[in-house]
């Protein structure tokens, strides 16, 4: 049986705001201007936003799991192996929104920081087009499949 993702309230000790030309920082030699970097950055806080409600759903979710579970009287096997699929179910979800709100904070940090678009293993820059298509990238394509070959 899996475990519940730590329980940890939606908002980060350092909840990001709207986006704000002095709240980025472009990096040396980047492909970026400071006005993307900000619209990225509105971008990436918007979806924390987001992340953090459906993650506190989720909590919500496995809270009203997990006591209805504790009512089995008069459940047969299936009733219970239902009820025990839709809690892992939900554990699932809830953990990967947690991965991606920790995910987020960390672009986030990296455009505050100067340091992103470029590889944290490598240091090469992470092409553009990549970070459009997913803002909160770390490693670049080369980095990131030697990753997954492991």
């Amino acid at each position: 049986m899996t475990t519940a993702p730590p329980r940890k309230t939606a908002a980060a000790p350092h909840k990001a705001t709207a986006a704000s030309t002095d709240r980025v920082a472009v990096p040396a030699g980047s492909e970026w201007t400071k006005a993307e970097l900000a619209e990225v950055r509105a971008q990436l806080v918007s979806e924390l936003d987001e992340l953090r409600s459906a993650y506190d759903g989720s909590m919500r979710e496995l809270d009203d799991l997990q006591r209805a579970g504790n009512d089995g009287a008069g459940d047969d096997q299936a009733d219970a192996g239902s009820k025990t699929f839709e809690r892992e179910q939900e554990q699932s979800i809830a953990a990967n929104r947690f991965d991606l709100i920790a995910q987020t904070e960390h672009a986030i940090e990296r455009i505050q920081a100067g340091t992103y678009g470029f590889c944290e293993r490598c240091g090469k820059p992470i092409p553009k087009a990549r970070l459009k298509a997913f803002p909160a990238a770390t490693l670049d394509v080369s980095c990131k499949q030697r990753e997954e070959r492991r």
